[in-house]
């Protein structure tokens, strides 16, 4: 049956796919509507298909098919969908002033005459566009969500598909529904594909087969790899699309011949029936893929083979003169090295004296007049670097002026702003995946020196690519790896113990202790989820951080953010909250931007600029529902202003994963392990959880977990071919 009305609230919502529980207000009655709603919110008017359904727990409810949202029929209902905070530029307040002025004609002015909302005290021209845009954009939206569904579209994906097509989304995509592979969004290929065959496109159709191959490289690409050996990509496809290996190779040949995959034939030593020898593999690349490959490794040679301009005569010398500090022979060797050549790396755990070979390198080169330059993948992992030397560090996407990256596809060719430095000194290299190095090395003028700093143990890139492991195993580039602890980090059983794990041994058993160890390392052994909950509420205080490795279940990130929200900022009537889909945002919050958002304005003290980036974490200082905004100051003092629509950006960050900790340091960690997806249960997860805490780091849970860690070092190896181009170059 059909129902028509009004959603008065949002009693749940699932962010990712858009199922959705929400009162729904009809004319002569209310009900409760249960289904997959992307972008329904709180005051919008639907027309929903479906059936009631009684609920063994919470009684009758409407369960949703389909749906259409409408216009809504009254000024009152029109009000409270222009409140609902989804149209940039509107909260309550503007809201009630617009239905005011225009009454009926409201609809007709926000689409076709949004000069006449300048006349409302308050909006600007600017501002009187920027609603007209949101609101059409949104009207627009919603004629294509429906369809959408149909291809398995998630709700987040909507947008991205809208804002590339336009008005002419649904007929682009009834002509060619593999277009909608071609977008830098997961999709759900099987949908796309069966809605094509209905239409009548052959099962050995060029075009088909070609948007399979791809879908089979771009989903190896969501697991880390740049390259896929081709005959488990021929096998893969055959099975995804049910046709022969002729028809896939012919597939190849196809979009070889269009440059839209590249392959490289690699001389290579493999394992067969236990004996080693030598094989001829063909690897397959998406072509954009296989040139960001290719730039790096012509690039790195490059500038290695480059003359070294910025050598220092008499370096031991020079040493002396600018520091009192007693180096290792592993520092002087590393410090030697990077006079000697044009790239180097310097890689090692905590405690190993990266910073103080980054401190001196800095002296010497300062001290010749040369300017140096740090930076790091990530907001954090740059202020950490100004925090340990003393010395500005910018982000990697600051200091190239990167655009939107992670909206777009990757584009090896793009131009970048050039990096006016003698010396530049990268922290944190393991989390720099292939697209990012590749813009790096677009940056750097021949005759500057690049040195690169990291620690191979830790977890790999969040995007594709093994970029430092790549370098280092290529031999091409001179490195060092630093072992030795010292003494002064040897006082440190976080030092130790983190250094323990990463040889393989566990850190149960105690050790005789010097006097002047410090006390900053527990473990408390539990094997119960709800009691490793309930000490982790109890022990937390605002310096504390929870890292845990997964999202889900009783210790997942989702779960501890609402239990220690609820107990650490807690509901009370001085503070404004605002609700969010099934989530609430209260002043006094923890929070942590989750997409890189270049257009995001800030401002510190006098300086106002743009751009806040993925893992960047802070605290709600300001909710204002009357205008529908969020104030939130970030770590580094950055302010910025979110509108409704933009808490899709923000998560709750009292606790956060492994992965998003990454290239951050803190004073104090709660480190929560049990068993979960072993895919998870990584040493180098253990270890780059470990590694995050500065002054104390309690790990709670249970041993036989964190010993299948210790064990389980067969890390998924990431396809990559970066290594084997290093090596092929004269």
């Amino acid at each position: 049956m059909e129902i028509k009305g009004e959603v008065e609230d949002i009693i749940y919502k699932n962010e990712t796919n858009g199922y959705t529980i929400a009162s729904f207000y009809m004319q002569n009655a209310d009900t409760v509507i249960v289904g997959y709603l992307p972008f329904v919110n709180k005051g919008d008017s639907l027309k929903v298909v479906g059936r009631f359904v009684t609920h063994p727990d919470y009684g009758e409810q409407f369960k949703v098919e389909t749906f259409e949202k409408i216009m809504p029929e009254t000024l009152d209902a029109l009000e409270r969908y222009l409140a609902n905070g989804v149209i940039k530029g509107i909260g309550p307040a503007t809201a009630q002033k617009i239905i005011k002025k225009f009454g009926e004609s409201t609809l007709e002015i926000l689409r076709n005459e949004p000069e006449e909302l300048a006349k409302i005290k308050g909006i600007t021209k600017a501002k009187a566009n920027e609603i007209s845009e949101s609101f059409i954009e949104n009207w627009e939206l919603w004629q294509i969500v429906g369809f959408l569904e149909k291809f398995g579209i998630s709700a987040a994906s909507a947008q991205t598909i809208y804002k590339r097509f336009g008005a002419d989304t649904i007929s682009k995509i009834e002509e060619d529904p593999y277009i909608l592979g071609e977008l830098s969004i997961k999709v759900d290929f099987t949908q796309i594909d069966k809605m094509a065959l209905s239409i009548g496109i052959e099962k050995n159709n060029l075009r088909r087969i070609g948007s399979g191959i791809r879908h089979a490289l771009n989903l190896a690409s969501f697991n880390g790899h740049a390259c896929v050996l081709e005959a488990n990509l021929i096998a893969f496809v055959t099975r995804l699309l049910g046709i022969s290996e002729e028809d896939v190779l012919d597939g190849i040949k196809d979009l070889r011949a269009k440059e839209q995959i590249a392959v490289e034939t690699r001389e290579e030593i493999a394992t067969v029936d236990g004996k080693t020898e030598m094989s001829i593999q063909d690897w397959i690349y998406l072509i954009d893929y296989y040139k960001t490959e290719k730039n790096i490794a012509n690039k790195i040679i490059s500038l290695e083979q480059s003359e070294n301009l910025k050598k220092i005569d008499n370096i031991e010398k020079e040493i002396k003169k600018i520091t009192e500090i007693k180096l290792s022979e592993k520092q002087k060797e590393a410090i030697k090295q990077i006079n000697e050549n044009n790239v180097t790396i310097i890689t090692g755990g905590p405690g190993t004296g990266k910073t103080t070979i980054i401190k001196t390198i800095i002296d010497l080169y300062k001290n010749k007049g040369k300017k140096v330059v740090l930076c790091a993948p990530t907001g954090r992992a740059a202020k950490r670097m100004t925090e340990a030397t003393g010395e500005e560090a910018k982000t990697l996407h600051r200091l190239l002026e990167i655009g939107k990256l992670s909206d777009e596809k990757p584009n090896p060719d793009m131009d970048v702003t050039p990096i006016d430095a003698d010396i530049i000194i990268i922290d944190e290299v393991s989390m720099v995946d292939m697209f990012l190095m590749n813009y790096v090395m677009k940056a750097i003028f021949k005759g500057t020196k690049l040195i690169l700093v990291g620690d191979i143990d830790q977890l790999p890139s969040v995007g594709p690519g093994s970029v430092l492991k790549d370098l280092i195993e290529s031999k091409r580039v001179p490195y060092t790896t630093l072992n030795k602890i010292f003494r002064q980090a040897a006082k440190s059983k976080i030092v130790v113990n983190s250094h323990k794990v990463n040889d393989g041994i566990n850190f149960f058993e105690e050790i005789d202790e010097d006097e002047e160890t410090l006390d900053d390392f527990d473990f408390i052994p539990e094997n119960n989820q709800k009691k490793v909950q309930e000490m982790i509420l109890d022990m937390y205080t605002a310096d504390m951080q929870i890292i845990t490795p997964t999202k889900k279940g009783d210790l997942g990130t989702k779960t501890l953010n609402q239990l220690l929200q609820e107990k650490y900022n807690p509901y009370e009537d001085y503070k404004v909250e605002k609700k969010f889909g099934d989530i609430i945002y209260r002043e006094g919050d923890k929070v942590m931007q989750i997409k890189n958002n270049y257009d995001m304005t800030w401002v510190r003290g006098l300086e106002v600029s743009s751009g806040i980036f993925n893992g960047e974490m802070g605290q709600i200082i300001e909710i204002d529902n009357s205008e529908g905004k969020v104030k939130i100051k970030f770590d580094d003092d950055k302010i910025a202003i979110y509108e409704t629509a933009d808490l899709e950006q923000i998560e709750h960050s009292f606790a956060i994963t492994v992965h998003k900790s990454q290239g951050s340091e803190f004073n104090q960690v709660i480190f929560p392990i049990m068993q979960v997806a072993p895919m998870l249960l990584t040493r180098n997860l253990l270890y780059t959880g470990m590694t995050r805490a500065k002054n104390r780091l309690v790990i709670i849970g249970s041993k036989n977990a964190i010993e299948f860690m210790i064990r389980n070092v067969n890390t998924k190896k990431r396809n990559t071919g970066l290594k084997y181009k290093l090596q092929e170059i004269e």
